[in-house]
């Protein structure tokens, strides 16, 4: 069995610690739009949630080369001809 992806070890409800960040109006009016965010602190939340969730994925999908992936059905007589005309076409 594959082990699993490491889990961020991130509390329910962190403390908040105020901070201030100069970044560009346009730029935070964006990523609140796109994300549904309600404030500038959520749209700042989400998307470091985002870039979180990215890094998990990348380190997941690594962790998953070189494994093979068996289909776990087997295509009909009838399916493996449709499939084999149709690579036939692409070459």
């Amino acid at each position: 069995m594959a082990a699993r992806p490491k889990q961020m070890n991130v509390p329910a409800r962190e403390p908040r610690v105020p901070r201030t960040y100069r970044l560009p109006l346009s730029k935070v009016k964006a990523a609140k739009r796109a994300l549904g965010a309600a404030t500038a602190t959520d749209t700042i939340e989400q998307a470091l949630d985002l870039v979180v969730f990215q890094r998990q994925l990348i380190d997941g999908t690594r962790s998953m080369l070189g494994v093979v992936i068996a289909a776990t059905t087997v295509a009909s007589p009838a399916k493996q001809r449709r499939q084999s005309q149709i690579q036939d076409r692409s070459r």
